[in-house]
């Protein structure tokens, strides 16, 4: 064998996959002319008995593995729900299977497996199919949380962002906290923000509005309170597909434009001042720049297009002002009302009472009648309390105690003359 031989054998990788169609189809044409199997091993640098299979199969063939069972056989669909569903994370992955089929694989094993399935969710997340709605048909709505300087003070601010689908325009309102009853209040002020109420709303899965959303199927159960707001103001909830929010696209860019346009770099007095700047911002900012998808400004496209062909609001009131509840009253004289106790009168202990919510006040009533009446709070888990509801209780600062009733005198049922006849005299 030749040096020049020698090192093209010493370079090309050893298996079967080394030759390519056209050196096969030149070998067999050789060995037609009269070469052996030996010259055209030497010839080509390989060895002979892969000369001989080529030969034997009269062409090319492919390199063909042994067939080994894969551990993980049978299981890809499940292993593709429980990749979306832990976003990725195949060590959370790994504990499902070993806690559910108890089967015991290594990390990396796992990480090979869902080499295709995290390609996947990655160009899902980067892929957004754009899509016109028509005026008056879609409400995007969505939070933002950014750190903003009030007061001195570095606040976490949490922004509720709805946007028209059509027209773009923006309503943008600040929040403490991203609880329900925020989400309901952002929703009611872009209704009164745009003096109407589109044909459906759509939202991320979140935890206050969603209940559960099944990625398969695609049903969707919604929180009953929020159902039953949006029977109120008479619109239909959709929600985006598990981990597709931006499907809701408009929205998103529409959080990320008010949190880096609208309050980056700014610093405010108090709360008021961050409210104040907001309704200046969507009025003098927002609505009145040339939209880079529309080519139009929101307002004006709003006003052209889409202000009539809203709901009208018909003069309804807000959701939380009408709500009625019924509530059991705890053996420490307290019903729950959205995460927060109020005291009632301590005899009603294991009674049902009614509830009203109705423009900041928290009234109670039983049998008929008010018993208690409070101001509503809007922390979470706060217990408000009247003293009075706990007098006569054992331990309180001011028991009352029970007078005991005084005994009444027998009447009698005749007048004593009557008794004296009959006794044939007097006593």
């Amino acid at each position: 064998m030749s040096n020049r031989e020698s090192s093209r054998r010493d370079l090309e990788p050893r298996g079967e996959g080394m030759l390519r169609p056209d050196e096969v189809a030149a070998m067999v044409e050789l060995h037609r002319l009269g070469w052996g199997s030996k010259r055209i091993a030497a010839e080509f640098g390989c060895a002979r008995n892969t000369v001989r299979r080529y030969l034997s199969a009269g062409g090319w063939v492919s390199y063909r593995r042994p067939l080994r069972r894969r551990r993980l056989a049978g299981l890809e669909g499940w292993l593709a729900d429980r990749f979306r569903q832990h976003r990725g994370n195949c060590d959370v992955v790994r504990q499902d299977l070993m806690r559910e089929h108890g089967l015991l694989v290594s990390l990396r094993t796992l990480e090979r497996a869902a080499a295709p399935l995290r390609q996947d969710v990655r160009a899902e997340a980067r892929a957004t199919l754009r899509f016109e709605t028509p005026a008056g048909k879609q409400l995007q709505i969505d939070f933002g949380e950014r750190r903003v300087p009030v007061g001195g003070e570095a606040v976490r601010v949490h922004l509720f962002v709805a946007t028209l689908g059509y027209s773009r325009r923006p309503y943008v309102r600040a929040f403490r906290h991203e609880r329900q009853t925020a989400w309901f209040d952002g929703l009611e002020g872009a209704f009164r923000h745009f003096d109407g109420v589109p044909q459906e709303v759509l939202l991320d899965n979140a935890r206050a509005l969603v209940e559960r959303h099944d990625a398969a199927t695609r049903a969707v159960q919604f929180n009953a309170r929020f159902e039953a707001f949006a029977r109120h103001w008479g619109f239909r909830p959709r929600a985006c597909a598990p981990y597709r929010a931006r499907t809701k696209g408009k929205d998103e860019r529409g959080v990320g434009y008010a949190k880096h346009n609208a309050i980056a770099g700014h610093r405010f007095e108090s709360w008021a001042g961050l409210e104040a700047h907001l309704a200046w911002w969507m009025r003098e900012v927002a609505d009145v720049r040339e939209h880079g998808a529309t080519g139009e400004t929101p307002r004006l496209r709003f006003e052209r297009d889409e202000a009539a062909a809203l709901q009208p609001l018909d003069g309804r009131t807000p959701f939380r002002q009408v709500r009625e509840l019924v509530r059991k009253v705890q053996a420490d004289c307290m019903v729950e009302v959205d995460a927060n106790s109020y005291s009632v009168p301590w005899r009603l202990i294991g009674q049902s009472v009614e509830v009203s919510v109705d423009d900041g006040r928290i009234r109670i009533r039983h049998g008929g009648q008010e018993i208690a009446a409070h101001a509503e709070t809007a922390g979470r888990k706060q217990r408000i309390v009247d003293p009075a509801h706990f007098h006569g209780v054992a331990g309180t600062a001011r028991p009352i105690a029970a007078e005991p009733a005084a005994e009444a005198a027998p009447t009698l049922l005749r007048p004593l003359a009557e008794y004296e006849q009959v006794a044939g005299g007097g006593w």
